[in-house]
């Protein structure tokens, strides 16, 4: 890695990490994967029938890709469907276009207090019924704002993300990259998967990623996070898309 411009560090799911390294290729980086976490897809009965619920429901939210991801592998998406899909963030918008939604909306302000500021969402009266397609754990404040607006929430959990361990070989190659000159960032998209690896790493290491890593959050609220736990915020993506992401780099913080 040390013929690059600089690291970007990825905390995205075991296997997803793909579409992150091209566009930090392209801009002259390189990306070292920390999967703090791996996607599996629940299919069992009780899930289905949770599915059911919730796509049956007028206006559905889809909280993350591996959800729409998800309900693509449970045939979700019949011919038929009359739901209102709706996206926390551009990049699961895109997953409902593929999955053939072509009026999926997302938020301008792609995180879930842009999506609950939504017409579709904040004009609903007590008493609506809205599906939530996630996974345990996540996006619960869309769940608790929702219900505390007196909406009916029927909520399916359809994958879950099942947490990894780093190896002692993934300690190595980040102590390693940590002694570079070279500048290095951490691309923040997600602030489980950011309290998890925290978790994973011994205090010497965190120390030294708290000093020589900038963050680029992909929302206010991460960044807000980042500076929480000690961590120097470089940048504000306008989303957690890899292009948005990569072209943050370029307008740090003052």
């Amino acid at each position: 890695m040390s013929d690059s411009r600089f690291l970007l560090i990825s905390l995205r799911p075991r296997g997803e990490h793909a579409a992150l390294r091209r566009v930090a290729r392209a801009h002259g980086g390189q990306v070292l994967a920390l999967s703090p976490w791996q996607i599996e897809q629940l299919a069992d009965a009780p899930a289905r029938a949770a599915l059911a619920q919730a796509m049956a429901c007028p206006q559905v939210i889809f909280t993350s890709p591996a959800a729409v991801k998800a309900a693509v592998a449970l045939e979700a998406f019949a011919p038929d469907c009359r739901a209102q899909c709706l996206a926390v963030g551009e990049g699961t918008r895109r997953a409902l276009l593929r999955a053939g939604l072509q009026e999926a909306i997302a938020p301008a302000r792609m995180d879930s207090e842009g999506l609950l500021a939504l017409p579709e969402l904040a004009q609903l009266p007590a008493g609506a019924q809205v599906g939530l397609v996630t996974a345990p754990g996540g996006r619960g404040q869309i769940l608790h704002q929702l219900q505390a607006r007196g909406i009916d929430v029927r909520r399916a959990d359809i994958y879950r993300r099942r947490p990894l361990a780093l190896s002692a070989r993934d300690h190595a190659r980040l102590a390693q990259a940590l002694t570079t000159d070279r500048p290095q960032y951490l691309a923040l998209s997600s602030g489980e998967a950011f309290e998890h690896i925290l978790t994973l790493l011994p205090d010497t290491l965190l120390s030294t990623l708290r000093e020589k890593v900038g963050i680029i959050a992909a929302s206010a609220r991460l960044a807000a996070l980042a500076r929480q736990r000690d961590f120097q915020t470089h940048a504000i993506a306008a989303s957690a898309r890899p292009g948005d992401l990569l072209a943050a780099l370029q307008h740090p913080e003052n």
